[in-house]
């Protein structure tokens, strides 16, 4: 699946991603300040996510309850030193917990994330608007 769409679209562009059949684990792909976290927020938002969703950048991990009762894991994995740092912190118990866990930065787990997900690409168009990539 590719869309290409303005900030303005992001809620639909986030219900377009979740009715994807997207797998539980999902790698966001883009450089720094490209919009990983706005879709993510946009993402829980679909979801029913009631609290107020922020870049889990110093925690490396935030836990969010969406309306039906279901746990979204969202990582930002930038402060990531290596991966035994991330293993250290249980990361393969989230990822195998059968709940969605949303991955900022996977480049930096390479080894840790399971084989079975799903890849959203980022980029930033001239224009100003974002064109993903779901596989």
């Amino acid at each position: 699946m590719e869309i290409t769409f303005s900030l303005e679209e992001i809620d639909s562009v986030a219900q377009q991603i979740l009715s994807a059949n997207i797998k539980n684990i999902v790698l966001f792909h883009a450089g720094m300040g490209v919009g990983k976290t706005t879709l993510i927020k946009a993402l829980a938002k679909q979801l029913g996510v009631q609290d107020m969703t922020s870049s889990p950048t110093f925690s490396l991990v935030n836990e969010y309850e969406t309306e039906n009762g279901n746990i979204l894991y969202h990582f930002d994995l930038y402060r990531l030193n290596t991966e035994e740092e991330a293993y250290d912190m249980g990361i393969d118990e989230y990822f195998y917990s059968g709940n969605l866990c949303l991955i900022e930065w996977p480049e930096k787990t390479p080894n840790l994330i399971p084989l079975d997900h799903t890849a959203i690409t980022i980029k930033q168009l001239p224009d100003g608007k974002r064109h993903v990539v779901v596989k």
